[in-house]
């Protein structure tokens, strides 16, 4: 579990092929990692699996391949890291499972006043749970949703200290976001559905 309040940001130094999967070698200033432990890398949970002074390495498997764009990833791009969270630590954000919903295209961005807005074209599935001035995790940042301006769209409002202490300053047109809808509205919309299985015999 996570809170979407990104703690650092990580540069990827090595991609390379294992029987582990797509193992990522990230630099990044953390000194007391332990092997086995999860990290929101960019907003998907992976696991440490090794570690040194200054990096840790991860391995994305293809199911994970599958549902992020974590297969793009090249030596060099930035990434927002966040541990996971400790029974007493201050919650916030909010709940975060570090489980992406689907990868979004950033269609425009513009600035207005003193914030950043980022319009979001998001994959079938997501905008049904959407809630206005709701929360939502983007590339593993706890946002607000600013604005719906259309059945498909999510409009962001990122203000100064989110641009200057996550990737979000970096975003351009087309680019591709991880987004993870809020865990409640998720439960709330499954209990709405017809079970997946019959009762009959």
């Amino acid at each position: 579990m996570f809170t979407g309040l990104v703690e650092k940001v990580g540069t990827v130094s090595s991609v390379t092929e294992s029987s582990a999967g797509r193992e990522i070698r990230i630099d990044s200033d953390y000194r007391d990692l332990a092997l086995g432990e999860s990290i929101a890398i960019n907003g998907a949970c992976l696991t440490v699996r090794e570690f040194g002074e200054g990096w840790f390495t991860v391995a994305a498997v293809a199911t994970t391949l599958d549902r992020t764009t974590v297969g793009g990833w090249q030596a060099g791009r930035r990434v927002n890291l966040e541990r996971a969270l400790r029974a007493g630590d201050r919650l916030g954000g909010h709940f975060v499972q570090g489980h992406v919903d689907g990868v979004a295209s950033v269609v425009n961005i513009r600035r207005r006043d003193d914030a950043q807005l980022v319009d979001l074209a998001l994959p079938q599935g997501l905008p049904e749970l959407m809630v206005l001035h709701g929360s939502v995790a983007v590339d593993g940042v706890s946002l607000t949703v600013n604005e719906l301006p259309g059945p498909e769209l999510l409009q962001l409002s990122l203000i100064e200290y989110t641009l200057r202490h996550t990737t979000l300053a970096g975003l351009q047109a087309g680019d591709r976001v991880h987004v993870e809808a809020d865990m409640l509205g998720k439960y709330v919309q499954r209990l709405l559905k017809e079970p997946l299985w019959s009762s009959a015999r």
